[in-house]
């Protein structure tokens, strides 16, 4: 049976990788929205809806080593420009199993539909729910193949005091039982530790590809 983007990513949450060969694999997206690239250790996924000799042969024209091909400047500057998408940056992707009970720090959660951090989150994640505490924000949605992807916002006036952690340890508590993915700049340092304090562990990087058109109808995932 054909891996789909969702088994990978699945089995990774588990501490299951692609095989570190060199190699880069080619799926389908999981919804019209979504294209990028994952690098695991020694192991690439390239999922979209490209021709995949085309992403093959773009890969093997490049003048540098084969295992950072997916995440050079060139591929992902061919790859922009051949599907019209657009991208921020390459962020590395974290996972950390759920935990029981009620979080540890006092949240409540903000139905408005309006409400800006849910307006923001709904356009790279579905299902989207945000919970304020006070001097923070944690969005919990589907984003890529619908796994669940935490983000969080600490006020400047309280920063330095632990919440963005708690915030990152809330979203376990929250995650009804399955993974949270996390993903962050590596230029966000602070971010990275208080997610790692959290529990959260490094599997990869990714770069995602957003389509400026409609998302696809029929998927019930989302983030921020």
């Amino acid at each position: 049976m054909v891996e789909t983007l969702r088994d990978i990513l699945d089995a990774a949450a588990r501490g299951v990788f692609p095989p570190a060969d060199g190699r880069t694999t080619v799926v389908p997206q999981h919804c019209a929205r979504d294209a990028g690239v994952i690098a695991f250790t020694g192991h690439s996924v390239v999922f979209t809806d490209e021709d995949p000799q085309w992403v093959h042969d773009t890969l093997g024209g490049l003048d540098c080593d084969a295992l950072a091909a997916t995440m050079n400047a060139r591929f992902i500057a061919a790859f922009l420009e051949r599907t019209g998408r657009t991208t921020d940056t390459i962020d590395v992707m974290t996972v950390a199993s759920p935990r029981p009970g009620e979080p540890p720090l006092a949240v409540r959660e903000i139905r408005d539909p309006a409400h800006s951090r849910v307006v923001s989150s709904r356009r790279r994640r579905d299902d989207v729910r945000v919970w304020a505490a006070d001097g923070g924000v944690l969005v919990l949605g589907r984003g890529v193949a619908g796994r669940l992807e935490a983000a969080v916002e600490v006020a400047e006036a309280v920063r330095h005091r632990g919440l963005g952690r708690a915030l990152a340890l809330a979203a376990r508590h929250l995650a009804g039982g399955e993974p949270v993915w996390a993903q962050i700049s590596p230029g966000n340092a602070r971010s990275l530790r208080a997610f790692q304090a959290a529990g959260y562990r490094p599997v990869g990087s990714e770069a995602l590809f957003i389509s400026a058109g409609p998302r696809s109808a029929g998927r019930s995932d989302g983030s921020a």
